[in-house]
């Protein structure tokens, strides 16, 4: 029995070695199924797709009766805790999206398309279901198998299991999505009550159709294909990126393992042609072949090296993270080094540093005063100088507010007009007000004088914005 078990799994392997021996770039016409082991980058793999749960949790973080963070649209409001960005602060959002692409550039510079190993979407999802199709199906062999056997009634409910929890996952994602931009709770209720609005179910529908076909039908196929990244990345290494990389020098000449051959005999190199790095390769890469588009730097290739290489009794490090130029011993430069890389960091800083101003200076209510250009002033009948403001005041609270108008500087014995009562603010918009300021013409000594301009609200005192203006008149 002992006997003919070895002989079935010799068969087996014989015959993993027999397709991967004529490897070549998947074009669609066949399912990669890749296997999974266990190890130290397959771990860091786990923990960095673990962190897009925050995806499916965050919309239901409450703070004060509402929701943590929603992106309302209608409304055109970002809420953020206790922190409200309106249109008007828009510029904050251009910053952030540059320094998330200088960043993904930056990043790539230095380790190639590490992104797409650990925290990609696209890689987090299809990882995802190809777990669930292992518990399902089988190991890769048991897999293959089922894809090439005739339909029947077993193969059927593998099959509709399979898909259902797939798709499972894709309305999760679908609803994940739209309750970042309309509260969650409400979201349910419609959804459930099927009283969604046409566009909330034509998102949920394009994100279960999108999750669904990307994730568990295309896979790496949408790496190879639809993915631009996969595309420019190219021109964003050189060889000074560290990657997956095999050594050449010390794997060469492949040769499979002999029983009974120690290290070094017969001049093999330590590669003993087992195929385990391409089988666990999720685009099928043979990182063997060098450095290729499909590669998309996960490190798996890595683990599943070092365990070969730990039974056969030879040192880890056949296939690791290196630069081309340190494979081939060349100098290799530090990080400081690479004119690219800090200049990417020097965008980053600086956008980093207008997020972070922009957001302690944001404020609950911004004013803006506007003075009248066509006159400059107007000669009174008393002898008084009157301007002509247009205030512009955006209340960034939850709550309509009254504010109270009071100035600072200016020509001595100046009145407010248009102001005696407090005037009222709505929230999360702009209100515009027309104020006159009064001044007698025997105390104004220049033309221009400054005076600054303070509304306050009368509901909260903590509330209240300033802003430097000017008070025209006649030459003295």
């Amino acid at each position: 029995m002992e006997k003919e078990t070895e002989r079935q799994e010799a068969g087996s392997v014989t015959a993993i070695y027999q397709e991967f021996e004529t490897w070549s770039v998947n074009l669609g016409d066949k399912t990669i199924h890749a296997k999974r082991m266990p190890g130290f980058f397959r771990s860091v793999k786990y923990l960095t797709g673990a962190s897009w749960l925050i995806f499916f949790v965050g919309p239901y973080v409450r703070w004060n009766g509402k929701q943590a963070i929603l992106f309302d649209i209608g409304s055109r409001q970002f809420h953020f805790f206790n922190l409200t960005v309106l249109p008007q602060d828009i510029w904050m959002l251009s910053l952030l999206l540059l320094l998330m692409a200088m960043a993904l550039f930056a990043v790539t510079s230095v380790a190639s398309r590490v992104f797409c190993g650990y925290f990609c979407f696209q890689t987090v999802w299809t990882d995802v279901f190809t777990w669930i199709e292992e518990k399902i199906e089988g190991n890769p062999t048991q897999r293959r198998k089922l894809d090439s056997a005739p339909w029947n009634a077993e193969k059927i409910r593998l099959k509709v299991i399979k898909h259902s929890i797939w798709l499972v996952i894709a309305a999760l994602t679908g609803i994940s999505f739209s309750i970042w931009f309309v509260d969650a709770f409400d979201y349910w209720n419609n959804l459930l009550t099927f009283q969604l609005p046409m566009v909330g179910w034509i998102t949920l529908a394009m994100f279960i159709a999108g999750t669904y076909i990307l994730a568990g039908l295309l896979r790496e196929q949408t790496c190879f294909w639809l993915c631009p990244y996969a595309r420019i990345q190219g021109v964003m290494t050189d060889s000074q990126t560290i990657m997956p990389t095999y050594d050449v020098k010390r794997g060469e000449p492949r040769g499979k393992l002999q029983r009974g051959a120690k290290a070094g005999a017969n001049a093999k190199g330590d590669c003993i042609d087992c195929f385990q790095c391409v089988q666990v390769c999720p685009t099928g890469v043979d990182i063997r072949d060098g450095m290729q588009l499909g590669c998309i730097t996960c490190g798996l290739c890595l683990d599943a090296c070092d365990s070969i290489m730990d039974k056969v009794g030879r040192p880890r490090g056949l296939i690791r993270y290196a630069s081309l130029d340190e494979i081939e011993g060349k100098p290799v430069k530090k990080l400081y080094q690479h004119p690219r890389t800090l200049v990417y960091i020097s965008i980053i800083l600086i956008a980093l540093g207008g997020i972070i101003f922009g957001l302690t200076h944001l404020g609950a209510m911004t004013l803006r005063v506007i003075p009248e250009r066509q006159p400059l002033f107007v000669s009174m009948s008393d002898g008084s100088i009157q301007n002509k403001y247009e205030f512009k005041v955006v209340n960034k609270t939850d709550k309509d507010l009254h504010v109270h108008v009071t100035a600072e500087g200016g020509v001595s014995g100046q009145i407010i007009m248009g102001a005696e009562q407090p005037l009222l603010t709505h929230h999360g918009r702009g209100t515009s007000f027309t104020i006159f300021v009064k001044a007698p013409g025997v105390n104004i000594k220049q033309e221009v004088t400054p005076i600054e301009f303070r509304i306050q609200s009368t509901e909260d005192p903590t509330v209240a914005a300033e802003y430097d203006s000017k008070f025209n008149g006649p030459k003295p």
